[in-house]
């Protein structure tokens, strides 16, 4: 199977890192031309200079997905610089934490003006280009969490399950004009920041012990890599993927409704790290 790419024409947020920048890196390397975005300028440039040399062609700029005018314009410059837009993928967005308790009405706004609006806002940019040429690809990099709720992280929870229903209901209602949407729901992958909640543990547990106690809930027994989702992103924006609309497909290692019960599984492994400590 090749997948061929070079005539791609490809909107990637949020891909200054992690995610967002295995994807955009694979779409260069697969010689399309890539737009990519993110908040913060000198991190976007730092990731676009690393694209460079396989890129067909690289524009990045610094984009606020909240704010609507700079998405317009952003889509719009892409469009008049290469007279289209044929691939967007809607990453930009980070999980939220947070209880009942602890949350107010403002929090829950404000990831949602990120997540949920952030992707509508280049949704509603791109298909009208999309229309005009009958022909795009929406892929949304959503969360398992958007699928399965957990008892914790209610944001991420309300916020991604709204991105998936977005990207099913579009899924449905796209692809009378060769537009076909699909959602990527993401398990656990590795982008640096399961190092930061193993720090967050404090002392008295090993790296190995951590890994240990997260891992038991993914079947296939390892930490995703930013890597695994971009595979899919490319063939989703193949022609291989030509008859594919308004799935929700999960990279998550075989986890599903395991996910669940991790917040009571990692509440508990912190509770034996603090009698440990207790009685050492």
């Amino acid at each position: 199977m090749n997948i061929d790419l070079s005539k791609r024409r490809v909107i990637v947020t949020g891909a200054s890192r992690g995610i967002g920048y295995a994807i955009a890196s694979a779409f260069a390397e697969n010689g399309a031309r890539v737009a990519i975005c993110a908040r913060d300028a000198k991190a976007i440039e730092a990731a676009a200079d690393k694209m460079q040399s396989s890129a067909a062609s690289i524009i990045a700029r610094s984009v606020d997905v909240t704010n609507t005018e700079a998405v317009n314009a952003f889509v719009d410059d892409i469009t008049e610089a290469w007279g289209g837009v044929d691939v967007l993928v809607n990453n930009a967005g980070q999980g939220k934490g947070g209880s009942l308790d602890s949350l107010t009405p403002e929090d829950i706004l404000d990831h949602a003006n990120v997540l949920q609006m952030g992707h509508f806002r280049f949704v509603k940019a791109v298909v009208p280009h999309m229309r005009k040429q009958r022909w795009g690809r929406i892929i949304e990099i959503n969360a398992l969490a958007g699928t399965i709720p957990t008892p914790s992280g209610i944001p991420s929870v309300i916020n991604r399950a709204s991105c998936v229903a977005l990207s099913k209901s579009l899924g449905m209602s796209l692809p009378k004009d060769n537009i076909l949407v699909n959602s990527l729901n993401m398990g656990w992958i590795d982008t640096g920041q399961w190092e930061r909640h193993f720090q967050e543990m404090g002392p008295g547990v090993t790296r190995e012990e951590f890994n240990e106690m997260v891992l038991k809930v993914v079947p296939l027994g390892r930490f995703g890599k930013p890597e695994d989702v971009a595979g899919m992103a490319l063939f989703l924006a193949s022609d291989y993927a030509s008859f594919i609309s308004g799935a929700s497909i999960d990279i998550a290692g075989g986890m599903g409704g395991q996910i669940a019960y991790f917040p009571t599984l990692k509440s508990d492994f912190a509770e034996s790290i603090k009698a440990k400590r207790k009685d050492s």
